[in-house]
């Protein structure tokens, strides 16, 4: 199944399809015919208004266009945009507007360099967009037939852009290339990270247990669970997104716990002469509920995470639980059968190895004497505990939730040292779409009049079939207005007035809704924008007004004080109509639809991040509830930026009830288990204390809560309640072997508690390759998740002993 494999990288998938926000923001982006942008920045150490430095840039542009899949129309460079000017005639008389090609060849003169730098600075469109406001930088504007064409794309680009002979810094950026690149680079990663965490996992059992043929046995197991997963969840049909790239590096560690343990036990039971057969039925006899329980466990720890509205998230939970469970099946089964064939002689070595590094090792003397200490000093831990546990809450506290796929890669990636320059430079290369419509409570009664003017002509006898079925099927538009005019010249002379009144009504209704034509509505947007930009939050403000102003500028004056929203609405529409004689009139309908009832703002910021979209969304909640429109609207948010803060708030809210909620299924399970409250209590203590220390250093450390952050809970309930269970049982059996809870603990310390510790740290290495990764996420879980390990055996090893001993005298 593995050559099926589709790589998904896209956040819009982070939400269901049927996501009301992800819905509008994709009716959005057909609707205004808005893409997700790959950036260009062309860079000058000077300025970019140099004949040599607009020659490589009109070079590259030209370049770019030739390539198959760009959406030619709505590509955004000096060369393709227009100037908007007056035209005059002959003897000096202005005879209109002029538009004409900004720079449709480089220009090769001083002067000619200079023209085109003041007709930039006059066109509020272009100028911090396609040319930076400190004059040293110019941008092209990429849009692509599909976002996963984006970084084949760039490459091309980047090798293009490498054959220059220029001293022009060439950076690409963007959402979609930034995506598409962590695609490629994760698939990489996915084929160095796996196969490096089995050579570390390898390495560790090699030192534990030094016996060729006995690791073999769980690097099979291991692997066998990796490849039936991973197949499976490709074979299933889905595709691998940032989360569902981890499986493999997640079931590698885990899937050998369980062969540890019986190694481990195997071998300390194991004296020469012994029957094979009849010591591995006494270990596994003694760990076979334990491993079940901490299996069961640690899957519904990644089950819950299908109660996340994030699909990515819950097929990440669904197959490692699977795993968890299958590796289970598969130990129990070809572990004591492998063992049970391997030679005497290799038995033998087996258990002199491990018993040499028991009785020797570092770890065998740490481990008692941070037994003893555990024992004897639980006055002094509990209260330390506790006051970690405080602390850890203030930590808690101090976490802010956010996310940004540019901070996917690390601070020196071509990727994020592009976002940092351009965004230093342009007014920003992150966008969202605020959109406005019309709250038009008048236009229901008119509908009503139209349709009861239509009873009163088919009851006159007139045909008005063809013109009903488009009412009831379509909207009123332009097509029945059409439809109406032809009626009118057909029917006879004793239907006129009837005809004539229908045709009123559906005028009527069609201008009302030309409500973004209306001079005091735009000049409410214009400072709106000027508000906007104002905040700090937002770098620009693209919008209709800005044509508007423009356009009327030159039909003026051509004079600054012109620059503004004409005083009618006829006049707005004659601006409007004399833009569409450009070279671009497509460009009109990014921002306001072909009824002129709604309107898109295109906000440009230099951050992606979550809690700066957040800003920008609360602070216009505010503005407009102290300086509502002259026309009641209705303001909604699309775009990629908006997008992040939705699936955000949802993995939040989600990650909450699915930690809730396997919280109080794993603390029924333990009770069960133990058929005790008080052990069932005791067993929890280890995963509560890991996840809240966990977390508090999160907080402590000011790292952001992001996407693997989140995922870290059900991470850390799944997987270190494993040592307490192991812990818990044991320590049972020997009190009722010993009669005495102070022995049962001292003896702990040694089989028990060095196996705990081992499978620790087989764990926790074998998440270590992740820190090698050129990827951010990768870096996060690998760091957290050994520390979580290590963290959970030592809760268990220290805070358990403690409490047992004050709680139990014998």
């Amino acid at each position: 199944m593995f050559p099926l494999l589709e790589i998904d990288t896209d956040p819009e998938n982070m939400l269901n399809h049927d996501a009301p926000a992800r819905v509008y923001h994709n009716q959005i982006k057909q609707q205004f015919a808005m893409h997700d942008m790959v950036v260009i920045g062309i860079v000058s150490d000077n300025s970019i208004y140099t004949p040599k430095n607009l020659a490589v840039l009109n070079d590259l542009s030209n370049f770019i266009l030739s390539l198959d899949d760009v959406i030619t129309t709505d590509y955004l460079a000096l060369n393709v945009v227009d100037n908007i000017s007056q035209e005059y005639s002959d003897t000096g008389e202005n005879t209109g507007i002029r538009f004409s090609y900004l720079m449709k060849n480089a220009p090769d003169t001083p002067e000619a360099t200079q023209a085109l730098k003041t007709a930039i600075k006059r066109l509020p469109m272009l100028e911090n967009t396609l040319v930076s406001g400190d004059n040293k930088a110019a941008a092209i504007y990429l849009p692509l037939t599909s976002k996963d064409k984006s970084y084949g794309i760039a490459e091309k680009i980047r090798l293009y852009a490498s054959s220059l002979e220029t001293s022009l810094d060439i950076h690409i950026t963007g959402l979609p290339v930034a995506e598409d690149q962590f695609g490629y680079e994760m698939f990489v990663q996915m084929g160095v990270a796996a196969p490096l965490a089995g050579l570390a996992i390898f390495v560790l059992l090699w030192y534990f247990f030094r016996n060729l043929p006995l690791i073999a046995a769980p690097m099979i197991v291991a692997m066998a669970t990796v490849i039936i997963i991973m197949g499976s969840l490709i074979g299933l049909g889905y595709t691998v997104h940032i989360m569902s790239s981890m499986i493999a590096i997640f079931l590698m560690p885990i899937a050998v716990v369980d062969s540890v343990h019986i190694l481990s036990e195997f071998a300390d039971r194991y004296q020469k002469g012994d029957n094979v057969k009849a010591v591995l039925t006494r270990v596994m006899q003694h760990l076979y509920k334990p491993m079940l329980f901490t299996s069961l466990t640690s899957a519904v720890g990644f089950f819950s995470l299908l109660l996340t509205p994030i699909p990515p998230v819950k097929v990440f939970g669904a197959f490692i639980g699977s795993g968890i469970l299958l590796a289970f099946v598969l130990t129990i089964f070809f572990i004591p059968v492998y063992i049970s064939r391997m030679s005497e002689q290799a038995i033998t070595n087996l258990h002199i190895a491990v018993t040499r590094l028991e009785q020797s090792g570092v770890m065998s003397n740490a481990l008692i004497s941070l037994g003893r200490h555990a024992r004897q000093k639980g006055r002094f831990i509990i209260p330390l505990f506790i006051l970690l546990l405080a602390l850890s809450m203030e930590g808690i506290n101090r976490i802010e939730i956010n996310d940004n796929p540019v901070n996917w890669f690390k601070a020196d990636h071509q990727i994020r040292v592009a976002d940092r320059v351009l965004n230093d430079h342009f007014a920003g290369t992150y966008d969202a779409w605020l959109v406005f419509n019309a709250k038009n409570n008048d236009e229901d009664k008119a509908i009503e009049d139209f349709r009861q003017q239509l009873q009163q002509a088919k009851s006159s006898g007139l045909d008005v079939s063809l013109i009903e079925q488009y009412f009831q099927e379509n909207a009123i538009d332009q097509q029945l207005l059409a439809l109406l005019d032809e009626l009118s010249f057909s029917a006879d002379s004793r239907h006129i007035e009837i005809t004539d009144n229908m045709l009123a009504s559906v005028e009527h209704i069609l201008h009302q809704r030309k409500i973004f034509i209306r001079p005091e509505l735009l000049s409410w947007l214009s400072e709106l924008q000027h508000q906007l930009m104002a905040t700090g939050l937002v770098g620009k403000v693209n919008s209709i007004t800005d044509i508007v102003k423009t356009v009327n500028r030159e039909l003026q004056s051509g004079k600054q004080q012109d620059f503004a929203i004409p005083g009618s609405a006829a006049a707005v529409a004659q601006t409007l109509l004399q833009y569409q004689s450009s070279h671009r009139p497509q460009d009109l309908w990014h921002f306001v639809n072909t009824d002129y009832n709604q309107a898109l703002l295109w906000l440009q910021m230099t951050s992606g991040d979550n809690q700066h979209m957040a800003e920008v969304v609360d602070w216009l909640h505010g503005y407009m509830a102290k300086n509502p429109a002259p026309v009641p609207l209705n303001a909604q948010w699309a775009g990629k930026s908006y997008l992040n803060i939705v699936w955000q708030d949802l993995m939040v809210s989600g990650m909450l009830n699915s930690l809730l909620s396997s919280f109080v299924i794993v603390f029924a399970m333990m009770v069960l288990l133990f058929r005790s409250l008080k052990y069932g209590v005791l067993a929890m203590l280890p995963l509560s204390f890991t996840i809240t220390l966990i977390y508090g250093l999160i907080g402590w450390a000011e790292k952001a809560y992001d996407m693997p952050i989140a995922v870290l809970s059900a991470l850390t309930l799944g997987l270190s309640i494993d040592f307490a269970i192991h812990f818990l049982q044991r320590v049972r059996e020997l009190r009722t072997e010993l009669g005495s809870m102070k022995q049962a603990l001292q003896r702990m310390y040694y089989e028990p508690g060095r196996a705990i510790f081992r499978n620790a740290i087989v764990i926790a290495i074998g998440f270590t390759p992740l820190l090698l990764s050129p990827l951010v996420p990768y870096i996060t879980v690998g760091f957290f998740l050994a520390g979580i390990m290590l963290v959970s055996a030592l809760v268990t090893l220290v805070l358990l002993p403690a409490l047992l001993t004050l709680t139990d005298k014998s």
